[in-house]
């Protein structure tokens, strides 16, 4: 496996994975969408970084980073995700731990992530506490009733 920053030719890859993942809504994928093209077509900027996880010359996963424009050392996770068909093969840990690794030569001390409460993010939160992020914050009703955003941290 290769992990890489992410490229234009990417991006179809990338969105057929984000539209193949239950998680995700039209809403989360346009979201997904607008921040992919502010890293692909806006270059000079640092606001957002991706990084993609190709085996045998196919785009199996990715990753959107950034740091916090209102912070010193703050960096946010803003997207993750893996092809449904190699969950399970290490590809988002080896994602998240290479993306780490870039924050904290970038000076970052803090990780933040938010992701929802609902069933269906059962597996993703696994995820999170297996990888040490500890849950910062838990708000209720904040998606839509039922559905609480639930933030992450890891520090450095």
């Amino acid at each position: 496996m290769i992990i890489r920053p992410m490229t234009a030719e990417d991006k179809p890859s990338v969105m057929q994975i984000l539209k193949s993942t239950p998680q995700f809504n039209l809403l989360d994928r346009a979201v997904a969408e607008e921040v992919v093209d502010a890293y692909l077509y806006n270059p000079s900027s640092q606001e957002f970084h991706a990084l993609v996880a190709e085996v045998d010359d196919h785009i199996v996963g990715y990753v959107c980073y950034g740091p916090n424009s209102m912070t010193v050392s703050t960096w946010g996770i803003y997207w993750i995700a893996v092809a449904g068909a190699d969950h399970g093969k290490g590809i988002g840990r080896q994602l998240m731990t290479i993306t780490e690794n870039n924050i904290q030569k970038a000076g970052g001390k803090l990780i933040v992530l938010e992701t929802s409460s609902t069933p269906l993010y059962d597996r993703t939160n696994r995820f999170y506490k297996k990888l040490d992020y500890h849950q910062a914050s838990r708000i209720a009703d904040f998606y839509s009733p039922g559905d609480d955003q639930i933030l992450y941290i890891k520090r450095f």
